[in-house]
């Protein structure tokens, strides 16, 4: 987890620090209060629990900005979901699930143990999409699995990232007492002109309209020539 400006204890006065390790003791904290207030869900939930409920903007309802030179707006490679809301994270309304054996079969994948691994990198279901090499389109699928109410309608929310057409099917996910706990969607990115680009950025969202926004982020890159995307 990234961290900006935390505050921190330094022989005996307070500092400001930035970095994974000063985010990693308040992102375990909160891995803990969701652990024991839900002892069944999987380190893969409480993660999508956390991503999928942080928000992406300050506490001025702005949007957020990156510390850089000169200023930008902050992007998934900066803040990856969000600033983390301990809260909302409680009551996620939907997650992305992972199964310990499918982490190893990434694992394997990375190490070059097994073919047809690019397909699988794609499909991994986590609480974001990354294409890093989008040549013309690409068909990848999520799950999501509902840990709120039993009967539930979530909507789909898109925020393409720019010169990117996002389909999505379904759009509308309706969850009852009766039906299955999880759903799968289809997601089918299609560049708009072939070019060789950096990565844009956008979001998927689903929303029941009420307490729940569940939103992922997106960052796709398009490209012309694989070795031109190794080297960007």
């Amino acid at each position: 987890a990234p961290g900006v400006n935390i505050l921190a204890a330094v022989r005996g006065s307070y500092v400001f620090y930035s970095g994974t390790s000063m985010a990693c003791p308040h992102v375990s904290a909160v891995t803990a209060m969701l652990k024991s207030v839900h002892p069944q869900w999987s380190p893969a939930m409480i993660k999508s629990a956390i991503v999928t409920t942080a928000s992406v903007t300050d506490r001025f309802g702005m949007p957020i900005h990156a510390e850089a030179v000169p200023r930008k707006l902050a992007d998934p490679f900066d803040f990856g979901g969000g600033h983390i809301d301990p809260e909302r994270a409680v009551d996620p309304g939907l997650v992305y699930d992972v199964d310990a054996r499918e982490y190893n079969k990434f694992f394997n994948c990375t190490l070059g143990y097994l073919d047809g691994c690019e397909s699988y990198y794609l499909n991994l279901n986590l609480p974001s999409i990354a294409v890093p090499d989008l040549k013309d389109k690409v068909v990848l699928q999520r799950t999501v699995t509902n840990v709120g109410p039993a009967e539930a309608t979530y909507h789909l929310v898109v925020e393409g990232p720019a010169g990117i057409d996002v389909f999505v099917e379904p759009s509308v996910i309706n969850f009852t007492r009766s039906s299955s706990k999880s759903a799968k969607f289809m997601v089918r990115f299609t560049a708009r002109q072939r070019v060789q680009g950096g990565y844009t950025f956008g979001s998927l969202t689903w929303s029941d309209g009420g307490t729940h926004s569940v939103r992922i982020p997106i960052a796709v890159r398009t490209v012309i020539q694989d070795f031109v995307a190794d080297t960007s």
